[in-house]
């Protein structure tokens, strides 16, 4: 008998155990529930609310009132909500204003155009100065012109004059521009923010113009920072008296580009570095002194600068008995892009025969595919 009194109690208390851990878990999902539940009515509650109307801050008055302007057009005098932090609410700030009482819910983030998001390289390229050949006294120019004033801005204030404002590359196309642009921005650290000219040409009018001073402002916000303008003769060229609305319009994003160019507002830490081959047709706006202060021309590399940019090419090309003085000798009045494709497609004709190395045979071939005149160039390497 006291043994299945004995057994019956173990039972029970195994039971009960049971028990108390499915309530144990019970109680965990009833939590989860009631936590989920508190979301979906917040949810619903954000939902039902009515929709805020977005403003631009005009001024702050001392009363913690502001000043703004609706999207739909007119000026108002606004309280603000006592949760908004009033230090992050100044002239030119994007808010949310209360659809009955127009006071200030919230602090919006500033408007960016979706395009010149895409233009910024947060990130620098990774080319430093050891990866451009042929252009040392080119480099030497770029580094006082935009390096030194970005990394020892003392320098200028303890001589008392203010550094270059804009840097124009100009010369040949594939000499190493836009590369360069590239070195400047990995050796100072800055956010490098690339655009090509012709992505200021818009169809509308005011968009390119628009975008240019977003670009600007988004430099100014991630200052330092450097602007790179490719091409820009596409938006930079001589203006005329064309009837057309399309010419028109992109005169009228030149001006703007001129104005921020050398404006009344400083542009601090934002350099700005422009490249063309066509300089011979840029407006004289454009080349004045003040907006592009140095101009730095990139030539087509020397015999010993063609040497350089080979080096730097094979550098990690697994070659055997290539003489590059020939090579040189025969690229006279080549660009570096040239050399560049040169050394990849002789790779390509040593991959392509089972090789594990790159002869001077094959770089032969290379030059003679890549070449304009091929029934010239052959007989170079007799």
């Amino acid at each position: 008998m006291a043994e299945a009194i004995g057994y019956d109690k173990e039972v029970l208390m195994k039971k009960i155990q049971y028990l108390e851990l499915e309530k144990r878990s019970a109680e965990t999902e009833k939590y989860k529930l009631e936590r989920r539940l508190t979301e979906l009515e917040r949810e619903l509650e954000r939902l039902r609310s009515p929709p805020l109307i977005t403003a631009t801050v005009l001024d702050v008055l001392s009363d913690d009132r502001v000043v703004v302007k609706s999207s739909s057009g007119p000026d108002f005098v606004v309280s603000t909500s006592g949760f908004i932090n009033k230090e992050e609410i100044f002239a030119g700030t994007r808010v949310a204003l209360n659809q009955r009482t127009l006071a200030v819910m919230e602090v919006l983030p500033s408007s960016k155009d979706p395009i010149v998001s895409g233009m910024e390289i947060l990130k620098a390229p990774n080319v430093p100065y050891n990866l451009v050949g042929g252009l040392e006294a080119q480099m030497m120019e770029i580094k006082e012109t935009v390096e030194l004033p970005l990394k020892n801005p003392e320098v200028f204030e303890k001589i008392g004059i203010e550094p270059p404002n804009g840097v124009l590359f100009h010369g040949p196309p594939g000499c190493g521009k836009t590369l360069l642009a590239k070195a400047v921005a990995t050796e100072t650290k800055a956010t490098f923010v690339k655009v090509v000219a012709s992505e200021f040409v818009k169809k509308y009018i005011g968009e390119g113009a628009k975008l240019v001073r977003e670009v600007f402002k988004l430099g100014r916000d991630k200052a330092p920072s450097i602007i790179f303008i490719d091409e820009i003769d596409a938006l930079g060229a001589k203006r005329t008296d064309s009837s057309i609305s399309g010419d028109r319009e992109v005169q009228r994003t030149l001006m703007q580009l001129l104005s921020e160019l050398d404006g009344f507002d400083a542009r601090g830490d934002v350099k700005v570095i422009a490249a063309t081959n066509r300089i011979d047709i840029l407006d004289e706006a454009l080349l004045r002194p003040g907006r592009f202060d140095r101009k730095i021309k990139i030539p087509l590399p020397t015999y010993e600068g063609r040497i350089d940019i080979l080096k730097i090419h094979i550098a990690k090309m697994n070659v055997k008995d290539v003489n590059l003085e020939r090579i040189a000798k025969n690229a006279e009045e080549e660009s570096g892009a040239f050399l560049k494709s040169v050394c990849m497609e002789a790779g390509m004709f040593a991959i392509r025969e089972g090789k594990e190395f790159v002869t001077q045979e094959d770089f032969e071939k290379a030059f003679n595919k890549i070449s304009e005149k091929p029934e010239e160039k052959s007989t170079m390497y007799g």
